[in-house]
């Protein structure tokens, strides 16, 4: 039997900050659809050159030349710079490319990891790089070893909370100067943070709310509604 750790492809990380994270790293199927994506991007982009130089003769060849040496080797460099960190083909497929700590991808590993697309192509018909990511957990490319860099499925945004349309609500313990201020602040944050993480800080401040057994999303909307109140939102709000 199989377990668990062999059947899931998610890998832990550890940012500097000391922060863990799951990533997806994309396998061989996701990768070749991307690839096969920017190569008809390529060939289009190709095409339109090769028209346009033509009509400068023997000049136009040599503009044509030089413009599909950095289209070959710098085309997958400049999209992973950019802000979504992926070509046209990672995009449609939902991938990007970051650094195998979880940072985003640097210039320097942009360039090792695609200059390398040469010893991924040996022997012959990208063999070697086929290989590599078919034989790796982490799917990693020798241009992705080398450079230290990992292609991974685009996190899907956290579930954010929503508790905006609550009604004001009175504590029923008397409330600190400091933990008015501590529940005020909660509910100001509230709108950046993800569902799990508001959930976890109000049952650890739920003593303040008077109801220290209450978790999830019953601590998050009682302390949300007292904060509301200390507002002074609706009929009777006040601080204390």
């Amino acid at each position: 039997m199989l377990s668990n750790t062999t059947l899931d492809t998610t890998i832990p990380v550890e940012t500097p900050e000391g922060i863990q994270i799951d990533l997806r790293p994309a396998g061989f199927v996701a990768r070749g659809l991307a690839y096969g994506v920017d190569l008809l991007v390529r060939i289009g982009l190709l095409y339109v050159v090769a028209l346009v130089t033509a009509l400068f003769g023997g000049g136009g060849v040599g503009v044509f030349l030089i413009l599909y040496f950095l289209l070959e080797w710098f085309y997958p460099v400049l999209f992973e710079l950019s802000a979504h960190a992926a070509t046209p083909g990672k995009r449609v497929l939902g991938l990007r490319v970051i650094m195998d700590n979880g940072l985003p991808i640097t210039p320097a590993a942009s360039m090792i990891r695609n200059l390398l697309r040469t010893a991924d192509f040996l022997p012959f018909m990208y063999t070697a790089g086929v290989l590599s990511i078919l034989l790796r957990r982490d799917f990693k490319r020798l241009g992705d070893l080398a450079a230290a860099t990992l292609v991974v499925y685009v996190a899907e945004a956290p579930t954010k909370v929503e508790f905006s349309n609550l009604e004001p609500e009175a504590p029923s313990i008397k409330l600190a100067l400091r933990d008015q201020a501590a529940v005020i602040a909660f509910a100001a944050r509230l709108p950046r943070m993800t569902a799990e993480r508001a959930h976890e800080l109000a049952a650890l401040a739920a003593p303040l709310s008077g109801g220290a057994d209450v978790s999830g999303p019953v601590a998050t909307a009682r302390l949300t509604s007292i904060a509301h109140w200390l507002l002074g939102h609706g009929a009777g709000g006040k601080a204390q």
